[in-house]
């Protein structure tokens, strides 16, 4: 039997994500003992706390989760690696479960590459299995999908973007770049995690959290500019161009996974609502505004 008087534990997995930077010293701060899972057991620098225990896991082996009396589990590792750990948390009496899926299930259904076809089935096919499975064991999960997550630092997509133009002093755009995004910051998606973990309405339900702000590609480049004290200078590409220059640069080390898709979807809008978010756990994320740093 536990301890009535310590703290209320809670297992977190993908603890060394851009997320888990900002989760972790959150839920210490909420009062939790949190219990992090790394496969490489890193000790995440924003959380060296005495309420945080590293524990090394391998994911794809759920049975070695640690035995403890938690009251929740949050997934920030991808989301095919949860319904598997469904059964052995059912075992260890653990009811509430967070994951984090994407909004590509949806922006990315009908790409032509091969590679994101196979994403999206696997995050469709890890949603169905957590429903199923949630509802087979009484498991009270939730998902939640972002849009386009940044932290400025470690993320793939405005930290990448600042590193070019911290290298180059420019950056390349196809046509007008008008597709609107949503740039949602990691700690919005830590506070979420947070503020939904013991709300009954969030239970069994899925969410798109989206940023604070809706702007075009364009404009979220040029703040990234401004954030780097840089003039935002362009060099725009007619589409036929840049696809070619899209396929020589995925062979350049380190880019293979960019795609002549990635750079059509300049021009696309990727927006997603989360006022369903914001009615059920009060989920508000901040504007849009990037703090890259120059390192000359």
């Amino acid at each position: 039997m536990s301890d009535p008087a310590s703290p209320p534990k809670v297992i977190v997995t993908g603890a060394t994500s851009i997320i888990g930077h900002f989760l972790l010293p959150r839920l210490v701060n909420a009062g939790y003992e949190v219990h992090a899972i790394s496969r490489n057991c890193r000790e995440n620098p924003g959380a060296t706390d005495k309420k945080v225990f590293w524990h090394p896991v391998d994911m794809t082996h759920p049975e070695q989760l640690p035995r403890v009396n938690a009251q929740a589990l949050i997934h920030l590792a991808p989301l095919w690696l949860l319904p598997p750990l469904l059964p052995v948390l059912s075992s260890l009496q653990i009811k509430r479960v967070i994951g984090f899926g994407s909004t590509s299930l949806f922006s990315k259904a009908s790409s032509a590459d091969a590679g994101e076809q196979q994403l999206v089935a696997r995050f469709v096919a890890a949603e169905e299995a957590i429903t199923r499975l949630g509802s087979a064991l009484e498991m009270n999960w939730t998902v939640f999908r972002p849009t386009l997550v940044y932290d400025c630092v470690h993320d793939k997509n405005i930290a990448v973007i600042a590193r070019f133009i911290q290298n180059y002093s420019f950056f390349p755009l196809l046509g007008e770049a008008s597709g609107l995004r949503q740039p949602v910051h990691a700690d919005d998606l830590a506070e979420a995690c947070i503020m939904a973990l013991n709300q009954p309405v969030t239970f069994c339900r899925a969410y798109n959290v989206s940023g604070g702000e809706t702007l075009s590609y364009r404009q979220m480049v040029e703040r990234i500019f401004s954030s780097l004290g840089k003039p935002a200078r362009f060099l725009i590409i007619p589409a036929w161009l840049f696809r070619g220059a899209i396929r020589v640069i995925m062979l350049l080390p380190g880019k293979r996974n960019m795609t002549p898709e990635m750079a059509m979807r300049m021009n696309i809008d990727l927006c997603f609502d989360h006022a369903d978010a914001t009615r059920d756990f009060g989920f508000l994320p901040r504007l849009f505004l990037p703090y890259c740093e120059d390192p000359k």
